[in-house]
């Protein structure tokens, strides 16, 4: 007798609909593996007729949608800004501010019925969190030089300990390690929490009637998640910005200095 498989209870979305419907046909085979690139497609061009629209016809006095979009826009500025500074910030208000509200946006989508949260899956998150590690390296890089680079990576050893080799050695494994462990926690902490939600959501709805009332309360609490861990995300991006850059007095950011 075959072993029953256990599912993970999931919402139905437009794709799986779409799925079951072409059920054995090539259309079908391709939907399944795509499934969360078309959601994260989706997003980006939403996201974008609204940049768009918002952008087209800026005025002096802006209107609604525009004054919103500012509102939003110089918030994310002085987040970056107070902890990176504003020689650094403003560079780095783009790329975090960006990442925010994507992530913010993909998280909110699998509230809304028919739809997904591609950040549930490890696939979308491993690959948002390796451009964090691209980015962070190549600016680190451009910032501080070649060689400033692996001064850094050493611990940027002075006086005596500049003489030393064994603790420079250790210090630059050490610092290699966690550059490359900061992808995986930075993935799977986004993943996990999303996916719980997601699953959290399927089984109260799974409860029929009877569990309205806890999917009710269960939303309020999944849209505050969604923005908690689009803000983590972001704030563990800026933070590892930080500790590669030198800060507006030459020395580190006074954000990491202070325990960030």
């Amino acid at each position: 007798m075959p072993e029953a498989r256990l599912t993970q209870p999931e919402l139905p979305n437009l794709v799986t609909l779409l799925e079951h419907r072409f059920e054995g046909t090539p259309f079908a085979q391709f939907l399944r593996p795509w499934e969360n690139v078309i959601f994260s497609l989706l997003i980006v061009a939403i996201l974008t007729a609204v940049a768009v629209v918002a952008s087209r016809r800026k005025k002096l006095i802006p209107g609604r949608l525009q004054c919103v979009l500012e509102l939003f826009v110089g918030g994310l500025d002085d987040f970056v800004c107070g902890i990176l500074g504003r020689r650094h910030g403003r560079k780095f208000t783009p790329f975090i501010g960006t990442l925010f509200i994507y992530i913010l946006f993909m998280n909110i989508f699998g509230l809304i019925p028919f739809m997904k949260s591609s950040t549930s899956s490890w696939s979308t998150t491993l690959a948002l969190a390796l451009c964090v590690f691209c980015f962070v390296q190549y600016s680190a890089i451009r910032e501080l030089g070649f060689v400033g680079y692996l001064d850094h990576l050493m611990g940027r050893p002075r006086g005596v300990m500049a003489f030393t080799v064994l603790m420079p050695l250790m210090m630059f494994f050490l610092h290699v390690v966690s550059e490359l462990v900061k992808p995986i926690s930075l993935s799977l902490r986004l993943r996990s929490n999303i996916w719980g939600e997601d699953m959290m959501m399927a089984v109260l709805a799974g409860f029929g009637i009877t569990g309205v009332p806890l999917l009710f309360f269960n939303f309020f609490l999944s849209m505050i998640a969604c923005i908690v861990q689009a803000t983590v995300f972001s704030l563990l991006t800026t933070i590892y910005l930080a500790f590669v850059l030198v800060g507006e007095d030459g020395e580190k950011t006074k954000g990491v200095e202070n325990g960030l």
